[in-house]
């Protein structure tokens, strides 16, 4: 048993999984809750995540479990499963953590409440942080050099107990006191990288992805805003940063996805089929419909949903270009409504 205060991993997905590994590389021992009991065994047993991350040998630290209350006495908590199941698994926690990491990424369904307000309804005894950045899940467990950001709502405190029991050389964490701000740049990449990926699969080449990057960004910062998060947390790499590498590869599981739906395949198949979740397809709904009835402009995430529920990509594509031409910014002297700019 290391001497180093053992860490916890509530979710042994493909980032869950990840992630624990990352923490073991320095010889500590972290304890990984799954869900699945296939994945339990062959974790313990053959040190392989064959469902989820089947690349990766897992170090001896990474110790899994299907019980919740193994947990029980853990003082830091990363919570890493997926976003609409978030509150009833940390309410299945016996005791909450001091700190609560949250490293999924969405905003809940039928509330429309961050996960930062899901946890502290689950853990109200907790202190919440959120890791979020460009992260893809295999390149973390291989050990390659990442960056995130780590917002604390406990302040430099908070950020100096988990800063030196999750840095590692090659995870780099950096300080954030907006955890909104946080958390709105993970869930919204999340949307765009499936409208990146609709037009990839339609062949519409890099330019449109580009444009679509920018506007996507634009969409990001107005509904950030309009729920107080800070621009620069939204310029930094929980934003910007995980939106261009969300975007940009079919490692992205929302990207794979899009691209499946703009070569024709049908939502409600390419769900039902895969075994990974992508978030964004959860979080294209609530958003839009937070949109809508904050009256913010994002004509882009609309367009995502709407794809989503059914419609064609390519008339979705024809409806977004034939919108009014307009300022690329709501300070720019347009002399006209500026409420519509996406």
């Amino acid at each position: 048993m290391s001497e180093k205060e053992i860490i916890g991993v509530v979710g042994a997905g493909a980032w869950g999984t990840a992630l624990a590994q990352m923490l073991s590389s320095d010889g500590r021992d972290v304890m990984l809750w799954a869900f699945e009991a296939e994945v339990v065994e062959a974790i313990n047993a053959d040190h392989r995540n064959p469902l989820y991350l089947p690349s990766a040998e897992l170090f001896p630290g990474v110790r899994a479990t299907g019980n919740l209350g193994d947990l029980a006495d853990l003082n830091i908590i990363l919570a890493v499963t997926p976003a609409q199941v978030l509150g009833r698994v940390l309410g299945d926690l016996s005791r909450p953590p001091r700190d609560l990491v949250l490293c999924s990424k969405g905003i809940e369904a039928g509330t429309g409440r961050l996960m930062n307000d899901v946890a502290r309804t689950a853990c109200p005894g907790s202190e919440i942080a959120i890791l979020s950045g460009p992260t893809f899940a295999h390149e973390v467990a291989g050990g390659l050099p990442t960056a995130v950001t780590l917002a604390c709502e406990g302040g430099r405190e908070q950020w100096q107990r988990l800063s030196a029991a999750i840095a590692r050389p090659a995870f780099r964490p950096y300080y954030s006191d907006d955890v909104t701000g946080a958390e709105i740049g993970g869930s919204i990449k999340n949307v765009l990288a499936i409208a990146c990926g609709v037009v990839d699969g339609l062949g519409l080449g890099q330019n449109a992805r580009a444009a679509l990057i920018a506007r996507g960004y634009a969409e990001m910062l107005r509904f950030g805003e309009a729920l107080g998060a800070e621009a620069e947390t939204l310029a930094g790499l929980c934003g910007l940063g995980d939106l261009v590498l969300t975007c940009s590869s079919t490692s992205s599981r929302n990207f794979s996805l899009g691209k499946a739906l703009g070569e024709g395949q049908s939502a409600s198949e390419l769900m039902a089929n895969r075994t990974t979740v992508a978030e964004g397809a959860h979080t294209a709904p609530v958003l839009a419909e937070l949109a809508q009835t904050r009256q913010i402009a994002m004509p882009i995430v609309i367009a995502v949903n709407a794809i989503l529920q059914g419609e064609m990509p390519g008339d979705v594509v024809t409806k977004l270009l034939s919108r009014p031409l307009t300022a690329e910014t709501p300070n720019d002297d347009f002399g006209s409504d500026q409420s519509d700019i996406a």
